[in-house]
């Protein structure tokens, strides 16, 4: 039974994602376009969100890479 539970998946706007990695959106769609950053998915016309769980391990990824230079 707990195999089949499946976990929410959580999308946050451009803002959310800016204040969670205190880039701006001029340097989070530069990540994007050199495939540093996760590219967003489209929600609408006009809208794009990203999944919360790709951002999360972008940011751990980035402490990770700090600690490792120490």
């Amino acid at each position: 039974m707990a195999a089949q539970l499946k976990t929410a998946l959580t999308i946050l706007r451009r803002n959310q994602v800016e204040v969670r990695t205190g880039l701006p959106r001029s340097s989070l769609y530069d990540r994007i376009k050199r495939g540093d950053f996760p590219a967003p998915i489209p929600l609408g016309a006009r809208s794009v969100g990203w999944l919360e769980h790709e951002v999360d391990a972008w940011l751990a990824d980035r402490v990770a890479q700090a600690r490792n230079r120490a």
